[in-house]
C-alpha cells in the first residue's frame, strides 16, 4: 500500500479524498467510489500502487492519439478500478472489480521497471490507460517523472474527472491527454456513468490552459447521445478550446450492462463527423470504421493526404517533419517524436 496524495484528515478518523471531482468523504475502514482508496484509522491509502493489471505495447493510435507521435509505440499500463460506473464500459472486467467483487488484482512492478520496459520496447510514450489513470495517480506520477528523465513522453487516456489539484500536480510531466467527452448532458453523466458533466469540461479547459496536447473521444450510443443538437453542442465546445483539437467519434457495441441497444450504425458516425467539420473543427475522425476516409489525416490548409491509416496500419509519407510536403502548412500536434 501507499499513502495517498491529495486528501484531508477530518474529525472522527474520516478523510476527504481530493483526487477527483467526487471528493469522497471516507470513514475509517471504508473505500471511496473508485474502490481502490481506503481509509485506515484516518490515513488514506492507495491499494493499487505498483499493482498493474494490464501492460502492453500498443500503437499510439489505439489510445487513440492521431496527432501525437503518429506511427509510434506506446507502453501502456493500468491498475484495476475506476471512479465511473459506466453501464457500457468496454473494460468492465478490470475497471469494476474493486467495486463489484472487492477484488484488487494485478502483479507487482516498480516505477523503475515500468520505465525500463518502456525504453526496451522502443516506445516513445507511456500511456496510462485501459481503466482510469486518476485512480492510480500516485503510481502514474512516479512513473511519469522517471519517464521524463529517460526522454519518454506521458499520456493519459482519461474520463476527465480529475480535481484541479490533481491536474496541477501531474501537469508538469504530462504531454497529452485523450479525454472521453461521453455526452453533453448532465443527465447522461449522472444516469449512465455516476458522475457529472461540468468537471469534465473544467478538466478540458485546464488541460488547454496548461498547453497539454488534447484529443477528445466520444462513443456515440444510439438514442442516448446521438441527436444533432447534442453533437453540435459537443463540437462547439471543443471548437471553443481550439479548432485544432482532434475529435474521435467511435461506434458503440453492446457491452457490460447495456445490451439492449444495438451497435451504432456507420451512417451515424459519418453524420457526426460532418457535424464536427461544419462546426469548424479541423480534424474529426471516424472510429471503428477501418478503411473509411474519416480515419485518415489531411492537411487542413490544402486537403493533401498526410497520414494514411487502415485500422492500426499507419503510413506517414507526406510530412517533412510536421510540415505538409505540398503546401508547407504545419500539422497540429506533437508530430515529431524527438521533442523531448
Amino acid at each position: 500500500m501507499k499513502e495517498a496524495l491529495l486528501y484531508d484528515r477530518l474529525q472522527h478518523n474520516r478523510v476527504r479524498c481530493n483526487l477527483c471531482a467526487h471528493r469522497c468523504t471516507v470513514g475509517s475502514g471504508s473505500r471511496g467510489v473508485c474502490g481502490v482508496r481506503e481509509n485506515r484509522d484516518g490515513t488514506l491509502y492507495s491499494l493499487v500502487y505498483g499493482r498493474v493489471v494490464a501492460e502492453n505495447v500498443d500503437p499510439i493510435e489505439k489510445k487513440p492519439f492521431f496527432h501525437l507521435c503518429p506511427g509510434s509505440r506506446s507502453y501502456s499500463i493500468a491498475t484495476t478500478g475506476c471512479n465511473f460506473r459506466c453501464l457500457f464500459c468496454q473494460n468492465h472486467d478490470i475497471s469494476q472489480d474493486p467495486r463489484e467483487r472487492q477484488v484488487i488484482s494485478g502483479h507487482e512492478i516498480s516505477p523503475e521497471e515500468v520505465v525500463r520496459r518502456a525504453v526496451r520496447s522502443g516506445s516513445r510514450t507511456i500511456a496510462y490507460t485501459y481503466t482510469e489513470p486518476t485512480i492510480f495517480f500516485e503510481f502514474a506520477l512516479d512513473v511519469a517523472r522517471l519517464a521524463r528523465r529517460k526522454g519518454l513522453m506521458n499520456v493519459f487516456v482519461t474520463n476527465g474527472y480529475l480535481s484541479g489539484e490533481a491536474l496541477e500536480t501531474i501537469a508538469p510531466v504530462l504531454d497529452g491527454a485523450n479525454v472521453d467527452l461521453k455526452a453533453f448532458s448532465d443527465d447522461f453523466y449522472r444516469t449512465q456513468c455516476g458522475a457529472r458533466l461540468e468537471p469534465v469540461l473544467d478538466t478540458l479547459r485546464g488541460l488547454r490552459k496548461r498547453n497539454i496536447w488534447i484529443e477528445v473521444t466520444t462513443l456515440i450510443i444510439p438514442s442516448l447521445n446521438d441527436t444533432t443538437d447534442e453533437l453540435r453542442s459537443m463540437a462547439r465546445f471543443i471548437r471553443s478550446l481550439g479548432p485544432e483539437i482532434p475529435w474521435h467519434i467511435s461506434r458503440y457495441h453492446p457491452r457490460y450492462r447495456m445490451n439492449d441497444i444495438e451497435a451504432t450504425p456507420a451512417k451515424t458516425i459519418l453524420r457526426a463527423r460532418e457535424i464536427g467539420m461544419e462546426e469548424g473543427l479541423k480534424y474529426v475522425y471516424a472510429g471503428n470504421l477501418p478503411g473509411d476516409s474519416g480515419e485518415k489525416t489531411y492537411c487542413a490548409a490544402c486537403g493533401y493526404l498526410l497520414i494514411d491509416r487502415f485500422g492500426y496500419r499507419v503510413n506517414v509519407d507526406n510530412l517533412d517533419g510536421a510540415a505538409c510536403t505540398r503546401c508547407g502548412a504545419e500539422l497540429d500536434g506533437i508530430i515529431e517524436c524527438d521533442r523531448i
